[in-house]
């Protein structure tokens, strides 16, 4: 049988599978978040730049006035935004009362990059020339140990990290004196991240995946080895994409805000080694895909999607 939860380094048990939040349509968040609760999801994936975290906060309520759950019961994560990357506690402040919490369980650095605390939009910053305003001298390690601190005041029970590199993980954790309890990464049969995966593995770091499915479209579900898979175990190609991540010991987030397929998402299916071997084929000879690019990506070790290439940042020497 799939397991339902795995133990991070705090010692805690963190769901399988988790409602995530990322581009949902704004008025439809709270009822997404009820809903799921109402199903049996015990974890909810928010961020600050998501701008939906009071959303997020109005659905939790909502269950928990209803009495279908106890906040004590909720897994919710959010995220440190970089315009916040040196104001730790402020982002996290500004993150709880969006969310109209007293803590959150899990708060992760979203990106190893700053951003202008000071520019002309509190979320994404840009220059004249319409690049994003990036603060490059940014020490990705000093933001880290502002959220160490964090973790005495009570306000989140546990820290991790989102989108780092094997690069940045070697870093960060050089200069840790708390070892990331989450490392959030895009994820899926085309891009299974077995560097960063295993780097994880080896310090202990739990990983959750996101955009399981691929990208909008689910361009994943038509693939042959993933229709073989569904095929074997009599479930959906969406099944069997969230169900790889639980069979790898990754925590899944399944994105929705349609009460049928937020329930469905919650039906995973054991997959064994020859199944993760078939799924393995989607990548076979380096033919990964990446589905999540950010503006500001190829600075960070982001292949461009039209080159394929690269550029240093001058971070990871």
């Amino acid at each position: 049988m799939a397991p339902t939860s795995f133990k991070l380094n705090t010692g805690v048990d963190m769901p399988a599978v988790g409602l995530g939040t990322w581009q949902s349509a704004p008025g439809e968040v709270a009822n997404a978040v009820a809903i799921a609760l109402k199903a049996g999801y015990r974890l909810i994936d928010t961020a600050y730049c998501y701008g939906n975290e009071d959303e997020v906060g109005k659905g939790i309520k909502e269950a928990i006035d209803a009495g279908v759950v106890k906040r004590e019961d909720i897994f919710v994560v959010t995220k440190l935004w970089n315009t916040y990357a040196t104001r730790a506690e402020v982002g996290l402040d500004k993150s709880l009362q969006n969310l109209g919490l007293d803590y959150v369980d899990l708060f992760l650095v979203h990106w190893p990059v700053g951003m202008n605390p000071e520019g002309n939009d509190d979320r994404f910053p840009k220059l004249p020339n319409g690049e994003r305003d990036i603060t490059w001298e940014h020490d990705h390690v000093a933001t880290w140990k502002q959220m160490e601190g964090l973790v005495k005041t009570g306000k989140t029970k546990a820290i991790g990290v989102s989108n780092y590199s094997k690069v940045y993980l070697e870093k960060l954790l050089a200069q840790a004196e708390i070892v990331p309890a989450v490392n959030q990464i895009e994820n899926h049969p085309s891009l299974p991240q077995d560097e960063v995966v295993a780097i994880c593995k080896e310090n202990g770091i739990h990983i959750m995946a996101y955009s399981p499915l691929g990208s909008t479209g689910s361009p994943l579900f038509q693939n042959e080895s993933v229709k073989k898979v569904a095929e074997k175990k009599g479930a959906s190609p969406g099944t069997v994409l969230l169900s790889y991540h639980v069979a790898r010991g990754s925590t899944v987030l399944a994105k929705s805000v349609t009460e049928s397929r937020i329930k469905a998402n919650l039906e995973i299916v054991d997959l064994d080694d020859e199944d993760l071997k078939t799924l393995g084929e989607v990548s076979a000879g380096g033919k990964f895909e990446r589905f999540v690019y950010p503006p500001f990506g190829i600075n960070f070790g982001f292949p461009d999607k039209t080159t394929g290439k690269t550029m240093p940042n001058g971070l990871e020497a």
